[in-house]
């Protein structure tokens, strides 16, 4: 099994239940998320798809879950597996512990100790295959620790990640457009150094309330605020040894952004309520789709703050500027979304690949997932043409094909005898202009009414009388 293809299969007879964790899991741990309703549904999967992590219920009376422990031992002794016992049955407990259970819960199930447990399970997964890992290299085409692409741009993206990687102290900052995949190059970081045996600790700064993302970072003690009726340990300490990945850095307030520094300069912190300062060891890996240097100048960020994350910055390309590998991801996306399916998706024709390949991809790597999801619904057991594509990713006219599409054509301008259409070849000049400046600036109006030397409401005026489409419906 490839390293990034790990994968959760999830047995339990409630659909509810089953559910819920499904849906937590998938938001915090990077792992495919299957899903069976008996051990006897959960060993056929085991036969067709190679599972990196069981968590099953017990499913008592005849305590079937520690059965399916057993033979999931013998089919494949890498799988790890986490059983739920019923709250005060030890001696199942410890029964399940001598089958070779990696963690057992308490049932019914808390989804914050339920997620800890998988991520440990998972790393614990890792750790098992890391000698085959370790002793191949990877094949870029495969992909690198779950990071598709084989495009010049991606190649040189994983030699540097494997250069910085091996050196487990320094920040990163990992630049680039919303969808691009962040994450992946954070886990990748983390995957390929020497912290890789300690917890990868994600952090969505933009996804959690401000006024609870200080408790979810640095925990509290108990007392510390009405309802804190005992101490919560923080991601941050949970990260210690190993790796925490701030996403959406530069949607920190300042407040917070202080006490992070802390953590850079001092190696400490203090929970909130607390006075006496905790020491942790960890890498911090920061992502943004910001501006981080505008973000300074005008006040929103930390200036010391940033030269403390920015000690090697990493800029990912987007999907745009590598177009090449969209039939890589496109097969990587179609092999995930068929698991499970009697009538599995069979992909596009030439025809709509190359359609898909002159969109302008304004959501990256996760719009061209959504797209494949959705088409692997409405079109199982079919192969999907451009006819079938929604109809922003269809149009082949010039106007509508993105900042890439003009880019590359020659000059227009060949006067000879027989004369010129002056205004259709000033108004393709102005075009590619346009398009140019938009592909420099990744779609962003205003820098590229910038570099145009426009207006802003101009270059909106001229888009909108020459029906351009940016691929991007916000106005920026």
């Amino acid at each position: 099994m490839f390293y990034s293809l790990r994968s959760v299969l999830i047995v339990n007879k409630s659909i509810k239940e089953r559910s819920d964790l499904a849906v937590a899991i998938r938001k915090t741990v990077d792992c495919t998320v299957i899903e069976a309703d008996s051990p006897e549904a959960a060993l056929e999967l085991l036969q067709e798809d190679e599972i990196s992590v069981i968590l099953t219920d017990l499913f008592p009376p005849d305590n079937e879950g520690l059965e399916l422990l057993k033979k999931a031992s013998q089919l494949n002794n890498q799988i790890v597996t986490v059983v739920g016992v019923p709250t005060n049955q030890r001696d199942v407990a410890l029964e399940a512990l001598k089958l070779g259970a990696f963690f057992c819960l308490n049932t019914p199930y808390n989804h914050e100790e339920t997620i800890i447990a998988t991520s440990r399970a998972l790393q614990h997964h890792d750790l098992l295959t890391k000698g085959e890992i370790r002793g191949r290299k990877f094949r870029k085409s495969d992909g690198f620790h779950g990071i598709i692409g084989q495009s010049p741009s991606m190649r040189q993206l994983f030699n540097f990640i494997e250069k910085l990687a091996s050196e487990g102290n320094s920040s990163v900052l990992v630049l680039g457009d919303s969808g691009t995949g962040k994450e992946l190059v954070a886990r990748a970081i983390h995957a390929h150094g020497p912290r890789s045996q300690k917890n990868f600790v994600p952090v969505n700064c933009a996804a959690i309330p401000e006024d609870l993302l200080e408790s979810e970072l640095f925990g509290y003690v108990k007392g510390a605020f009405t309802g804190a009726n005992q101490a919560k340990m923080g991601r941050l300490q949970y990260a210690d040894g190993g790796t925490l990945f701030l996403d959406e850095i530069g949607d920190m307030k300042p407040s917070l952004q202080a006490k992070l520094l802390r953590v850079l300069q001092e190696k400490e912190f203090e929970p909130v309520g607390g006075v006496k300062p905790i020491s942790v060891d960890v890498r911090i890996v920061a992502a943004t789709h910001r501006d981080l240097d505008k973000s300074v100048a005008e006040g929103r960020f930390r200036e010391d703050l940033y030269y403390r994350l920015n000690v090697i910055p990493l800029q990912i390309p987007p999907l745009r500027k590598r177009k090449d590998d969209i039939p890589l991801l496109i097969d990587r996306f179609v092999g995930i979304y068929n698991r499970q399916k009697k009538n599995p998706f069979k992909g596009f024709d030439n025809e709509a690949l190359q359609a898909l390949k002159q969109y302008a991809w304004p959501g990256n790597v996760r719009e061209l997932e959504n797209l494949v999801q959705r088409m692997s619904i409405f079109f199982a057991g079919q192969t999907a043409s451009r006819h079938d594509l929604p109809e922003k990713y269809q149009s082949r006219d010039e106007a509508s094909q993105g900042p890439e599409a003009i880019t590359e054509q020659e000059s227009p301008l060949n006067l000879d005898e027989s004369g010129v259409d002056f205004n259709m070849l000033v108004n393709r000049f102005e075009n590619q202009l346009i398009l140019q400046a938009l592909n420099i600036t990744g779609g962003n109006k205003r820098e590229a009414a910038k570099l145009l030397n426009l207006k802003r409401t101009t270059l909106i005026e001229k888009l909108k009388r020459k029906n351009i489409s940016t691929g991007n419906d916000e106005d920026k």
